[in-house]
């Protein structure tokens, strides 16, 4: 009798320890994942706040551009306002595409291209959209790796015990991935 309970005693320890484990390990993986994301965030933020700054800039030489600068402005604070990470994903996609369109049309106008405070301005821009880029390639390796970990046997148990969900990707919009057309 002694026995049994000894091995009883035991392979309960080691359940616990299985568990308690493979629960660390999905915490310990969806806290880089969250972080990663705040680091996306922390960029978002940047980009927002450059944004007034450029659109001003934009609209003491482009008057009649009206439209697209409007178009930026609500983009922007479509983004500010976004909660979810679907709908931040989604909304500062369509930031994206606005803020090209005022590059675009930024360069109809050769006083406003040679600006420096408009130059300065675009190089910022440019600088932080290549840290989202290199932010949201963290996110998504750390969503990747939380994913496996709450898919994968054994710990998928332990996930769906203590109901860890996977996180979803930052992905480029469909019409973004269309090859440009050029013609001369």
């Amino acid at each position: 009798m002694g026995i049994g309970i000894i091995i009883v005693i035991v392979v309960v320890v080691l359940l616990l320890l299985f568990v308690v484990g493979n629960y660390n390990k999905l915490v310990n993986s969806r806290n880089k994942v969250e972080n990663q994301f705040s680091q996306i965030d922390i960029q978002l933020k940047r980009r927002a706040d450059l944004i007034p700054n450029l659109v001003e800039t934009v609209k003491g030489y482009a008057k009649h551009e009206e439209e697209t600068l409007k178009g930026v402005i609500e983009a922007r604070n479509k983004a500010v306002s976004a909660g979810s990470v679907n709908e931040k994903i989604e909304a500062n996609n369509e930031l994206t595409g606005a803020l090209n369109k005022l590059l675009a049309v930024a360069e109809a106008y050769p006083d406003l291209k040679a600006n420096e405070n408009f130059k300065d301005l675009q190089n910022n821009l440019k600088e932080t959209e290549d840290k989202i880029t290199y932010a949201r390639q963290f996110y998504n390796d750390s969503a990747m790796n939380f994913n496996n970990i709450v898919q994968m046997f054994p710990s998928n148990i332990i996930a769906g015990m203590f109901g860890f969900k996977k996180f979803d990707y930052f992905k480029i919009d469909e019409k973004d991935k269309e090859t440009p057309k050029v013609e001369f």
